[in-house]
């Protein structure tokens, strides 16, 4: 036992207590600060509250082990003025789990527990509020160097985003909120909820799993969280949740805080909003601005729908007009072309009975001089002349009665209302020309086809050129003209 104080000198328990209060005292009569990370807080209801601070390894997985610890003790009127120092700097930070602070305190040893303490009576905010700031521009860079910060923003949106994901804490104010201004909106809004902790040190992981749930069925992710201190919403600059929000498939909306709060969730995120209720306004907004773009193109599918009609019923009419104009021309052609045929005929009719006439009087004049049996000679070249004659005028009168029949059934074969009628057609372009050739049409054009009893609006199809089969309704004029002509030649036989 070399080196050890006499058995005399022996201490009790609670004099070795005192005799370490006395050594911490002398070794820091004015306290001492410590920087840390808060763990296993716990408050009292005295008021106390209780915590230790640890140290954690350099980049250490969330929860790892510390590797050095010191029980700490906030008594509840030293809570007070370290209160107020939190509230000059804005209430910036509230202590809770994970949460990196430097606090002041005075070293102690608990005798009942054996247990060295540090009684808090200061806190520095700057330093959580520097280390904070510090983290946050490190996983900046970071996403930014990798291309993630802006990833979710090229993230597809639905067209109509009726399915709503919400990450949030249910029952909280963001979750009423959020639901609150999508039940208003009166749309089918399917929403699917994802309870998760907002705060804390199991929040982030939480968060960034609920993150790719709901985004693998939902067209619009909302992630929501009301307001609080800064170090409330350390979760919100965590790693893992903003490369949650940068690899989901659906555009993620944020509403975290109040309105001057911009977390890293924010700027990885597809659409920052102010709060939670603005963040479901906005999904609202997609599906009103949706309405109105599919309204603007009734709209113009309407105004367009009238133009071509209107153009259409003009098109009509005016083709309507060419062809009673045509029909009208052509008639007045048919009955001029017959008057000329009937005064030919009489005329040749007239001019043969007056050379008849005169061979008559020329041979009365030879059978006077001629005497009796010049008479009987003549009497009988009169009679066999005068039989020729008859013959001859009858045969020439019915050869201009023939004639003239076949012009008229000409005329008849060539009147447009009578060929339609039997079943022929009038075809022309949407621009009025007639069709009298296949090549005069291409596939997709637009063609009119008269018919005795109306028209037919058509589109070309296709193009078949001769030697193959025409179908009825793409007689040409020139079809209807060698029918015509046919039907002509048949009546004459």
């Amino acid at each position: 036992m070399t080196g050890l104080v006499g058995a005399d000198q022996t201490l009790t328990v609670g004099e070795l207590a005192q005799v370490l209060r006395w050594t911490l005292d002398e070794s820091f009569p004015s306290g001492v600060w410590v920087a840390g990370e808060i763990d296993s807080i716990t408050r009292a209801r005295s008021g106390h509250v209780y915590f230790d601070l640890v140290e954690r390894p350099e980049h250490a997985e969330p929860g790892a082990p510390p590797q050095a610890s010191v029980s700490v003790v906030l008594f509840r009127d030293d809570k007070d003025r370290v209160n107020q120092t939190i509230r000059r700097h804005g209430n910036a930070i509230r202590m809770d789990n994970g949460v990196s602070v430097r606090i002041g305190g005075m070293l102690d040893f608990y005798p009942r527990r054996g247990q060295l303490q540090l009684r808090m009576i200061a806190i520095d905010p700057a330093h959580t509020l520097g280390a904070l700031a510090a983290d946050r521009e490190a996983l900046l860079r970071a996403l930014a160097a990798d291309g993630s910060l802006r990833r979710n923003a090229d993230a597809p949106p639905a067209p109509v985003p009726l399915r709503v994901g919400l990450v949030t804490s249910l029952g909280s104010a963001a979750h009423a909120d959020v639901m609150r201004v999508l039940a208003g909106s009166g749309f089918a809004f399917e929403v699917l909820e994802a309870d998760t902790p907002v705060q804390g040190s199991e929040a982030p992981e939480a968060v960034a799993a609920a993150v790719e749930a709901v985004g693998a069925r939902a067209d619009v992710v909302v992630l929501a969280r009301g307001g609080g201190s800064r170090t409330d919403l350390v979760a919100f600059d965590h790693e893992l949740v903003a490369r949650a929000i940068a690899v989901c498939g659906r555009p993620v909306f944020t509403g975290i805080g109040h309105e001057t709060d911009r977390s890293v969730a924010d700027e990885t995120a597809h659409t920052a909003c102010s709060t939670p209720t603005a963040a479901a306004e906005a999904v609202v907004q997609l599906v009103d601005g949706w309405l109105e773009r599919l309204d603007g193109t009734g709209r113009s599918v309407a105004v367009c729908s009238r133009r071509i009609l209107a153009a259409a019923e003009h098109r009509v009419d005016k083709m309507a007009v060419d062809a009673v104009r045509g029909a009208r021309t052509a008639s007045q052609r048919a009955g001029h072309n017959l008057d000329t045929a009937a005064q030919r005929v009489a005329h040749t009719g007239r001019a043969s009975t007056a050379r008849a006439g005169r061979r008559v009087a020329a041979v009365s004049h030879r059978l006077a001089q001629a005497g009796p049996a010049a008479e009987r000679r003549a009497r009988s070249r009169l009679d066999r002349a005068s039989a020729g004659l008859s013959v001859s005028g009858s045969h020439e009168i019915r050869h201009a009665q023939r004639h003239l029949d076949a012009i008229a059934t000409r005329v008849r074969a060539l009147d447009p209302a009578l060929i339609l009628r039997r079943g022929w057609s009038l075809t022309r372009r949407d621009d009025g020309r007639l069709v009298r050739s296949v090549q005069d049409v291409s596939p997709g054009d637009g063609i009119v086809t008269h018919l005795s009893d109306g028209e037919l609006d058509s589109t070309i199809l296709d193009q078949r050129p001769s030697g193959r089969k025409q179908p009825a309704e793409g007689r040409s004029e020139a079809d209807t003209t060698r029918a015509a002509r046919e039907c002509s030649e048949q009546e004459r036989e």
